[in-house]
């Protein structure tokens, strides 16, 4: 049966005539075109975010005190325990390239977000188990009261062995459903397009709403020496989340998988490099161009001719030798490309620059996890007879984040719309992610400010000891306020981005590049903090960071991260007025993507 939409909301200003299935390609679990009444849309998306929120309820019912628990329970010290907390969650983000890769090439996007979230539970499972028979000796150690004894090397290995297996469960799972979630809209109608771009806001307030349970009453429990009781609820919340995400099979939309990306990039290299010597036609004329009848994955839109890197056209030039293998009924990928193939290539070649600008905003965005916990950790704990958990100061930065969703989606996006007369609505992804910056730069200064103060009152208190400065925890509010704005301008429009700026058969591949430089982040933060302390630490110096933070200072390693994210921002405005957008043919026509790039 047909059914007639009129979309009003487009802005090419075009009556669409669609059937009841999805336009953009989209198959149901049975591999069937898609329904539009009976699948996708908000069911899908709700059922999505839901089972975002239990998963990271889960992952950050480990991470968020994960520093603390390897201090306490296993007697590192803070260095040595921030480094292997930036390890282990540059892991977690690695990882999702993999999940990206199966996701895009074989697997597709639900059968890649059901195997990792598995491979979640079996290792907060082994987490758990590892926590309550082995890793608590004397039973009641691990709060701030009473160490916990030595461990064996078994005893060892299975906590890394358990703390790995989530790295790589929710790593492979978390790009994978960021893209699953954004295929419930369809991107060729303007008003489920409209919807897609909502949902990756209420996708990142999912993720910290999914958090704060961990921060405030897991983070709580934990801090108190009930380490096992937290694990076992977050092995109970991602398993709630698995059912809840099988339960949603029928009404899921899927895109099917493309095939091995990285044998397509080499085919165009192979083919541009055996044509260096070729003189290429003005404009892009005369290139090959792949009938939608021939393409090997024709749900997918093709990619239209852009200029820049011209050396890469040079794989979609129709040779004589191609011209006898055609007639021939022979086509070699290997010596010849078609140009939507070549466009990808462009695509994420054009990309890698604003990517690599994020890895810096990644390195302050770390801290919270880490030197943050541990600055808190040195201050004031107590309001009246109730100690607040440190790392429990980190719902603040939730908070932060859920307020300025609100404030942008429903206050400045308006207010910006109101201004434009041209080009797209509101601010574009690249302005937002440069706003996110400036905030990011304040948050250091921020938390170096408080660090100055906190010293200041500590060598009051204690110069030369372990204990806490008399400055309020609560003055770390500001630091995180100002990370959770900036989450909300730079991740949110990375995820949009890359999302958008990045071919059909590449979609995964786009969320994994945003929480791939988080992964790198956490790994520049673990060099950085092993080179500031290798060259602060003298004879009579214990470093900018030692285990007594009564007698570092802390607050020059902020103040550097300020002024290296500075710099990053600078090179980040020159790349952001370099980028070009992609360029996709629809129903006929081409459009930007992204119409405006980056204004100043």
């Amino acid at each position: 049966m047909a059914c007639l939409e009129v979309y009003k909301e487009s802005k090419f200003k075009e009556e669409e005539e669609g059937t009841c299935t999805t336009l953009d390609g989209t198959v149901d679990w049975r591999g069937r075109p898609a329904i539009r009444s009976t699948s996708g849309r908000w069911v899908a998306g709700i059922i999505i975010l839901l089972n975002q929120g239990l998963a990271t309820l889960a992952f950050f019912g480990v991470g968020v005190n994960l520093v603390l628990f390897l201090t306490r329970v296993l007697q590192q010290d803070n260095a040595s325990a921030a480094n292997n907390v930036s390890k282990w969650t540059g892991t977690v983000y690695i990882f999702s390239l993999v999940g990206a890769f199966l996701s895009d090439s074989y697997w597709g996007r639900f059968k890649t977000c059901a195997i990792f979230q598995l491979i979640l539970v079996l290792g907060l499972a082994v987490l758990s188990l590892a926590t309550h028979l082995f890793l608590l000796k004397p039973k009641g150690c691990g709060d701030e009261a009473i160490p916990c004894g030595s461990h064996s090397g078994m005893e060892i290995a299975l906590f890394y062995l358990a703390i790995y297996l989530i790295a790589i469960g929710y790593g492979g799972y978390q790009p994978n459903i960021a893209t699953l979630g954004a295929d419930q809209f369809d991107e060729e109608s303007p008003k489920e397009g409209h919807l897609k771009v909502a949902f990756f806001s209420y996708f990142y307030l999912a993720l910290n709403l999914g958090s704060l349970f961990s921060n405030t009453i897991l983070g709580y429990f934990e801090d108190e020496g009930m380490w096992a009781l937290g694990f076992w609820a977050s092995t109970a919340s991602a398993f709630a989340g698995l059912l809840l995400f099988l339960g949603g099979i029928p009404r899921y939309r899927h895109f099917n998988a493309s095939g091995n990306p990285l044998s397509r990039f080499c085919q165009v290299l192979s083919a541009a490099t055996k044509k260096w010597k070729v003189e290429l036609p003005p404009g892009g004329d005369d290139l090959y161009d792949e009938d939608v009848q021939e393409s090997s994955n024709n749900s997918n839109r093709k990619l239209l001719y852009t200029h820049g890197f011209k050396f890469l056209d040079r794989a979609a030039y129709i040779s004589s030798r191609d011209l006898d293998n055609q007639k021939k009924g022979l086509h070699n990928p290997w010596r010849l490309c078609p140009i939507t193939q070549v466009e990808e290539v462009k695509c994420i070649l054009r990309l890698l620059p604003i990517w690599l600008c994020t890895i810096i905003y990644s390195v302050v965005f770390t801290q919270m996890a880490s030197l943050f916990v541990e600055q808190g950790a040195a201050m004031k704990t107590t309001v009246s007879n109730f100690r607040i958990p440190p790392a429990s100061m980190s719902s603040f930065d939730i908070l932060s984040v859920a307020a300025f969703i609100f404030l942008y989606r429903r206050v400045l996006d308006p207010f910006v719309s109101r201004f434009r007369k041209s080009g797209p609505t509101g601010l574009t992804e690249l302005q937002r992610m440069g706003i996110g910056l400036v905030i990011a730069v304040l948050a250091m200064v921020s938390a170096g400010i408080v660090e100055c103060y906190r010293l200041k009152y500590a060598k009051k208190d204690c110069i030369h000891c372990e204990g806490s400065s008399s400055l309020s925890i609560f003055w770390q509010v500001p630091q995180y306020a100002f990370i959770g704005a900036s989450e909300v301008f730079m991740y949110v429009g990375q995820l949009e981005f890359f999302n958008a700026q990045t071919p059909d058969g590449l979609k995964s591949f786009g969320s994994a590049l945003c929480m791939t430089s988080i992964s790198l982040g956490n790994y520049v933060s673990s060099l950085l903090v092993s080179m500031v302390m290798k060259i602060s630490t003298e004879d009579n110096m214990p470093g900018w960071i030692p285990g007594n933070l009564n007698r570092g200072h802390l607050d020059r390693f902020y103040f550097l991260l300020a002024a290296l994210t500075t710099m990053d921002l600078g090179v980040y405005i020159v790349c952001a007025r370099w980028y070009k957008s992609i360029k996709l043919e629809r129903k006929g026509e081409e459009y930007d993507d992204q119409p405006e790039n980056f204004k100043v």
